[in-house]
C-alpha cells in the first residue's frame, strides 16, 4: 500500500475510533471495516457469536424486501439485513444513543436505504406500513406488557415473517396442553396437575433484577415463548440456539371476536 493511502487509512481509523468512543458504551460489537465498536465486550464477540448459532434460520436473500428491526440497539441485525440485499430497513429503539450508534455503524459501512427512529414497540402503528420481515430480538423480556407488544406487531407491522428471540428460563420441554382447561380433574376438586408440569407454558416474573438489570421483567420457558407467539398470530417455522424462532404470520386465535391488541392505535389503521 502506498504511504499516502496507508496514512489516509490510519487517519480514517483514528477518526472512526474517536467517534465510536464518543458514543460509548456499546452493547453491539460491530466490525466497521477493521475497527470494532466493543472489542472488550463482557459477552465476547457479541452479538456476532450469537448470530453464528442461528444464522441458518435468518433469511439468506432479502433482495427487494422490507425489514423492521425493533429494539435495534446499535444496528447489528439491521446491518445483516442490508448485507442480504434488503431494499428498505427501518430500525427503531427508545434510546437515542443506540440510534446514534446505529447511524454511525451503517454510515461507516457505506449502507444506504436505512432509517433509524426513536419509537416504542407499543407505538409501531405510527409507522403506517407493514414489513416483509420483522426482527424482534432481545426485547420481549424488557417489556412490562410483552403479549401486548406481540399483538401490536402482528396487527400493525408484520406482513409475512418475524425473527424472534427472548431470554428464557426453566424447562425446554414443550408439553401438549388441552384445548379447554377444566377447573378440576374429573370427579375431584383437585386442580389439573399439568399446570405444574415442566413443559407447561410458564412466564416467570422477575420482580427485582436479573443479571443486575432492573429492566429484565420476564423469563418465559420454551413452551411459553412458543405459546405466546401462536396466541399473537404467528406460527413457528424454525428454531435455533434454544431461544431464537423464525415465524410466519398466521390467523390470530379468536380473531373473530375482535382485535387482540387492546390498545389505542396512534396512527395507522387496524387490519
Amino acid at each position: 500500500m502506498p504511504v499516502a493511502a496507508r496514512s489516509n487509512d490510519e487517519t480514517r481509523k483514528r477518526e472512526l475510533s474517536s467517534s465510536i468512543a464518543a458514543l460509548a458504551p456499546w452493547f453491539h460489537n460491530i466490525d466497521l471495516n477493521g475497527v470494532e465498536t466493543a472489542p472488550d465486550h463482557f459477552l465476547g464477540n457479541y452479538p456476532a457469536d450469537k448470530f453464528a448459532r442461528f444464522a441458518a434460520i435468518f433469511p439468506e436473500d432479502l433482495t427487494g424486501r422490507s425489514v423492521l428491526d425493533i429494539g435495534c440497539n446499535a444496528g447489528f441485525y439491521s446491518v445483516e439485513a442490508l448485507r442480504r440485499g434488503a431494499e428498505r430497513v427501518v430500525g427503531i429503539d427508545s434510546d437515542d444513543r443506540y440510534l446514534a450508534q446505529a447511524r454511525l455503524a451503517t454510515d461507516a459501512l457505506g449502507f444506504t436505504g436505512v432509517e433509524f427512529r426513536n419509537l416504542s414497540v407499543y407505538d409501531v402503528a405510527k409507522l403506517g406500513e407493514k414489513f416483509d420481515l420483522v426482527i424482534f430480538m432481545g426485547v420481549l423480556y424488557h417489556l412490562r406488557h410483552p403479549l401486548l407488544a406481540l399483538d401490536l406487531i402482528r396487527e400493525h407491522v408484520a406482513s409475512d415473517a418475524m425473527l424472534f428471540q427472548t431470554l428464557q428460563q426453566g424447562s425446554r420441554e414443550v408439553a401438549d396442553v388441552p384445548e379447554d382447561h377444566p377447573f378440576f380433574e374429573p370427579d375431584t376438586y383437585r386442580p389439573p396437575a399439568y399446570f405444574d408440569a415442566p413443559g407447561y407454558p410458564k412466564m416467570h416474573f422477575i420482580e427485582k433484577k436479573f443479571a443486575g438489570d432492573w429492566t429484565n421483567w420476564w423469563a418465559p420457558n420454551a413452551a411459553a415463548s412458543q405459546a405466546m407467539l401462536r396466541a399473537a398470530g404467528f406460527t413457528v417455522e424454525a428454531a435455533a440456539d434454544g431461544d431464537v424462532y423464525f415465524c410466519r404470520v398466521a390467523p390470530v386465535p379468536f380473531g373473530q371476536y375482535g382485535p387482540a391488541a387492546v390498545y389505542p392505535a396512534k396512527g395507522g389503521t387496524s387490519s
